[in-house]
């Protein structure tokens, strides 16, 4: 039984296409069943749906022989012992630093100044902010996250960006682009040597999509 760990929203939805290139079809929708695992048309190959900070977890430590997840969860919450063969280019999106319209950003990171950053991202935040030479108080936060500048809980926040249209709608402007972030294929290194050959498969059919030849 090869087991693909992914999350509901984004990356489920852009992961359809490379698992029909594989020949593997979800037979349920996420939003409509409560079932936390999902048969597919292969019956060796089943999904499980977890939360998208959770998905290295799972394949590190063999609840999963693969998964699928965002280059900011990686890095947020490590990803040793994972080999990740592939970048398939889905859920693309950026993390970027925003303060709210009328703020002086470029002097408050002038220096040696200090900033009051909100973020879910604190380690990515903090290594970005290290580079500049700007000390900064960290905030962690786990949702609404345009809320902090605005009643004054922190001067910036880091948090990931698609549209930007929530960002305008709530006052707030992007002053910097810290990296641009796609999806990830992950794979237990373990299950890699004990089930190459399904594994392999998988790889290859994604790799055909995403790289066409």
């Amino acid at each position: 039984m090869i087991t693909l760990a992914l999350s509901k929203g984004r990356i489920f939805d852009e992961t359809l296409p490379l698992l029909k290139a594989a020949g593997i079809e979800v037979l349920d929708d996420p939003e409509k069943t409560r079932k936390l695992i999902l048969a597919t048309n292969q019956p060796d190959v089943r999904v499980v749906l977890v939360r998208a900070t959770d998905v290295p977890t799972y394949v590190q430590y063999g609840g999963a022989d693969l998964g699928i997840t965002g280059k900011d969860t990686l890095l947020e919450h490590g990803s040793d012992g994972l080999y990740q063969p592939l970048d398939l280019q889905i859920a693309k999106c950026r993390i970027s630093v925003a303060v709210r319209e009328g703020f002086d950003y470029a002097a408050a990171v002038r220096q040696g100044s200090r900033l009051t950053v909100a973020t879910k991202y604190v380690a990515i935040a903090r290594d970005f902010f290290a580079t500049k030479g700007v000390h900064v108080d960290l905030i962690k936060l786990y949702g609404s996250m345009e809320l902090a500048p605005l009643t004054g809980l922190a001067d910036a926040i880091v948090d990931l960006v698609s549209t930007g249209n929530t960002l305008k709608a709530n006052h707030l402007v992007e002053v910097e682009h810290i990296m641009d972030i796609s999806s990830r294929l992950v794979v237990n290194q373990a299950a890699l040597k004990l089930k190459q050959e399904p594994i392999r498969r998988i790889i290859d059919a994604f790799a055909s999509v995403v790289e066409p030849k």
